[in-house]
């Protein structure tokens, strides 16, 4: 059965509107669909920027050489309502994100997104690919005739509807489906929260949700009245109140509805809390991380440098893998400090046998990075203009070292004297990663002349230039 040009252009837009969603959440995304429409139909892929590329064993496994994905009933038409699908068992692959569901109209569908490792939580990116999932379904259900093509347009918009399904699903299945707490406007309220200043502050303090029953269990230090109490819609007011629970483990309360009051712990079973850190804050149910927010947007990030090339390139080298974990920790560690401080850094890790000899501060005799005051030490000394000099047994060799080097192509004018210099001196030293922290830009890492961390090896496109390929032919095809 050939794919008609209704199917392929509604998943081509479905796919484009997932895609631009998830990058604008989650930073740089690719997404997939794996589909058959009907029990005897051919399996089909579409992947316009190869982001299941060396998952093909795994594919021709469960969908090629084994045929018992066909064996589920299908599910009638004319039973199905609108919003009727049957989620599939996630498959857990590598690096990888998924949904899978069956449907009146899409007899086995499931779809694809990067796992991003510096990412809060997977839920929302997973109730983002369960929606696409539905639009697909609720597309195929009528074909031209009550074709929209607005699916693009709402998996696009899809930020905060993804992060309030994720907190419904975690809040029905801790409190059950009676619950009184509204979540659309807790997540407005905190939106609004996280972009307003007071005196030119940004906000700080933590806001936490509660059920209304449960108000009586907590010890305030001080509670409103009930007829006084703020409205959460007051954004201005529930700010000026969020002061005075800055830098301190006092909350502020609310039952969703208004402010109640002032208290510390212990907290109710069930909570919902907004921390807020001055430019940006998290979102947590209980203690589970949902999401970050900034500036009236929810972001999947957890804030934190993505330090997984430093690992990569510490795995692929001559030293023992326990050693590379330890720099790695220690390294981790410096590079987060410079983060939380919000000052630039720059680290040099040494692999060579007999580290380099480099102009800067050096000691009587190398520290030993994996004592617990020198490290704190060195985090101290990240400040200094210069590079702190990491060796590979795990000691600083000196600090405010300067890097210097000739000149090579591909150096950024617009990065500055610290990102260029770490360019030069990686360009003409072996066995050197270098790690640079910009106080506003995200953690660069550099080997040999070449910022790994900014490697990409696809590029963004439009899926209507791409067609859907049958699976079969797919893996036979790519697994060559």
């Amino acid at each position: 059965m050939a794919l008609s040009s209704f199917i392929c252009h509604c998943i081509g837009d479905s796919l484009d509107g997932l895609r631009d969603g998830l990058s604008h959440f989650s930073g740089p995304s690719r997404a997939a669909i794996v589909f058959a429409m009907e029990p005897d139909a051919p399996m089909y892929i579409f992947d316009p920027q190869n982001l299941l590329g060396g998952h093909e064993p795994r594919l021709k496994e469960l969908y090629v050489e084994n045929q018992q994905w066909r064996s589920a009933p299908a599910i009638q038409r004319d039973s199905m309502k609108y919003n009727h699908i049957v989620p599939e068992k996630n498959l857990h692959m590598t690096g990888l994100i998924s949904f899978g569901c069956r449907s009146g109209s899409v007899y086995y569908q499931i779809w694809f997104t990067e796992h991003h490792p510096d990412a809060c939580s997977t839920g929302p990116t997973e109730r983002w690919l369960e929606h696409a999932a539905w639009r697909f379904c609720l597309d195929m259900t009528g074909e031209r005739a009550f074709y929209t093509g607005i699916s693009g347009s709402f998996l696009r918009e899809y930020a905060t509807h993804a992060v309030r399904d994720d907190v419904v699903d975690r809040m029905n299945f801790l409190l059950g489906w009676d619950t009184r707490l509204r979540i659309y406007p807790i997540l407005d309220t905190v939106l609004e929260l996280s972009r307003t200043r007071e005196e030119g502050a940004w906000p700080r303090g933590k806001l936490v949700f509660v059920e209304p029953q449960a108000l009586p269990q907590l010890s305030f230090l001080a509670r409103f009245p009930e007829s006084e109490r703020p409205s959460i819609e007051n954004v201005k007011h529930v700010r000026k109140l969020l002061a005075a629970v800055e830098h301190s483990d006092l909350k502020l309360i609310s039952d969703g509805r208004c402010v109640a009051g002032i208290a510390e712990e212990p907290l109710p079973d069930f909570t919902i809390t907004a921390d807020f850190r001055g430019g940006h804050g998290f979102l947590t149910v209980v203690d589970d991380p949902v999401c970050s927010f900034s500036d009236g947007t929810y972001q999947s990030r957890t804030r934190r440098a993505n330090l997984v090339h430093i690992e990569e390139a510490l795995l692929e080298s001559a030293l023992d893998s326990e050693v590379g974990n330890t720099v790695f920790k220690i390294v981790a560690s410096l590079v987060h400090r410079a983060e939380d401080r919000k000052h630039g850094a720059t680290l040099v890790i040494d692999l060579n046998v007999s580290p380099l000899t480099i102009s800067g501060q050096c000691f009587d005799r190398p520290l030993d990075l994996q004592k617990p005051e020198i490290l704190n030490l060195a985090k101290s000394l990240l400040r200094l203009d210069g590079a702190l000099h990491i060796g590979a047994d795990l000691h600083l060799h000196g600090f405010a070292c300067l890097l210097d080097g000739r000149a090579i192509e591909g150096e950024d004018r617009a990065r500055g004297a610290r990102f260029n210099s770490a360019l030069r001196f990686s360009a003409e030293h072996a066995n050197i990663i270098i790690v640079v922290v910009s106080s506003d830009r995200p953690v660069s890492i550099i080997q040999s002349g070449v910022e790994i961390s900014a490697a990409c090896q696809w590029r963004p496109m439009s899926c209507g230039i791409v067609q859907p390929t049958r699976l079969d032919r797919w893996v036979d095809r790519n697994g060559d």
